[in-house]
């Protein structure tokens, strides 16, 4: 693999994220936004696919999953009564998470035109952008814009021009992370109780209200405008192999200088901490630990991470994921083992409740992991912690499951000793534990 360079001003895709321009109409067709969308369209709604297909984007919300093949899905001529949908995902609603936000409150028609661009593409009449329901200053921004787009004629009837008639819808929810499930979130547009569906049928099957759906996050739809303008072979030039283009990922903990930033593909943890955090806070011998990903993913020990490329391979690859890119830098200072039970509580707390195994692994997981914390548990305990959260992984209808317990597993694979050591130190019994410290280095 090449060297991975970082990403140079004029290549980023984002240049309003903090904010020092206005979000309105007028600043962002400054900044390039709504430049001749009608010859965007007029490639062709089979041609944009293809062209998102080779810049090799990849879905930004967590799964990664390619976002050209799955634009491929929808019907290609949709039934007058069962119409091609678009609902965007901003229920930006893991631990750790918050680049969506920037998004929509600095450049809400990036947004709003890639909606247009993917919506045309799919041959959908509509998108919904279902919206966290406690972005209120976010929403607030959202509704205007949207707004704007509908007075310049750039979206309604006849689109930007293109003859093409698509409507821009923003709902709110009600602050259910389960509604960031893509099944769980249309439930709720229907104004339902946001619980996942069984699958199949798939969303682009049967999907919003019965009819073909995609549903796709913020960030991925964001940048379909500027791929589309400065071509496939620019977006895929960043980044490793099936690892392409630029990213945003959302930096905080302790780290000298936590931020959100737009950074290409596949750059090392290091590189991307020292040119943007200035560094860990204490100097890198006090990194402890990293959760790459959001919350819903394994920690990374200090050893394994600080040159691990920030990809969807180079973080399988040390156990992890990229999920939404929220990377979450603990020192020695943090109580590993506290952060972690925090996690499992959130994870109980969000449940819907639809699954048994998730219903009542997720309480009985954070109970256990309650106790560990204290070191008030048997040293058997570790074990059947672990053996729980693998009869839970996988066996719910959605992913709510496995969130709830990877990070445990990530805990015990490389922080068993500290366990191990609270027990110990509970009922007096010398032992020769490592320390938390040495388990990391």
């Amino acid at each position: 693999m090449s060297a991975i360079t970082s990403l140079t001003d004029k290549d980023r895709i984002f240049t309003n994220l903090y904010g020092y321009q206005s979000w309105r109409l007028d600043a962002a067709r400054m900044r390039g936004d709504w430049d001749d969308t009608k010859a965007l369209l007029a490639l062709g709604q089979d041609a944009i696919i293809d062209v998102v297909k080779a810049s090799g984007l990849r879905g930004r919300g967590g799964a990664g999953f390619p976002t050209g093949t799955k634009w491929s899905f929808m019907p290609k001529e949709p039934k007058p009564d069962r119409p091609n949908f678009l609902v965007i995902n901003a229920d930006e609603s893991e631990p750790g998470s918050c680049k969506d936000r920037e998004i929509i409150r600095h450049d809400p028609h990036k947004l709003i035109e890639g909606a247009l661009v993917a919506g045309f593409a799919m041959r959908a009449r509509a998108a919904y952008i279902y919206i966290r329901g406690e972005y209120i200053r976010e929403a607030e921004t959202l509704f205007a814009a949207v707004q704007e787009a509908y007075d310049a004629g750039l979206v309604g009837k006849n689109a930007c021009g293109s003859g093409y008639d698509f409507d821009v819808f923003v709902h709110r929810g009600a602050g259910a992370y389960i509604c960031g499930e893509e099944t769980a979130m249309l439930e709720s547009l229907e104004g339902k109780k946001g619980q996942p569906r069984l699958k199949p049928p798939f969303p682009a099957g049967a999907g919003l209200y019965g009819c073909p759906t995609t549903v796709n996050n913020v960030e991925s739809i964001a940048v379909a405008p500027t791929i589309l303008r400065r071509g496939a072979a620019w977006f895929s030039s960043f980044g490793a192999e099936n690892n392409k283009g630029t990213k945003l990922f959302q930096i905080s903990g302790h780290v000298d200088r936590p931020t959100v930033v737009e950074e290409a593909m596949s750059i090392t943890f290091r590189e991307l901490i020292e040119k943007h955090c200035g560094g860990i806070r204490g100097g890198w011998d006090n990194l402890l630990a990293v959760i790459p990903g959001g919350s819903s993913v394994p920690l990374v020990p200090a050893r394994e991470i600080i040159d691990c490329p920030m990809d969807f391979d180079g973080l399988k690859g040390v156990g992890s994921g990229l999920g939404t890119a929220a990377i979450i830098v603990m020192d020695k200072s943090t109580d590993i083992v506290r952060a972690i039970s925090r996690i499992s509580y959130f994870y109980k707390h969000e449940s819907c409740g639809q699954c048994t195994p998730c219903r009542e692994g997720t309480g009985w997981m954070w109970r256990v992991m309650e106790r560990l914390r204290t070191g008030d548990a048997e040293i058997g305990e570790i074990d059947m912690l672990q053996q729980v959260t693998k009869q839970v992984e996988g066996h719910s209808i959605c992913a709510l499951g496995d969130a709830a317990a990877w990070p445990i597993q990530g805990l015990i694979k490389h922080f068993r000793p500290e366990l191990e050591r609270r027990i110990h130190e509970r009922v007096g019994t010398p032992a020769d534990m490592a320390p938390m410290q040495e388990a990391a280095e």
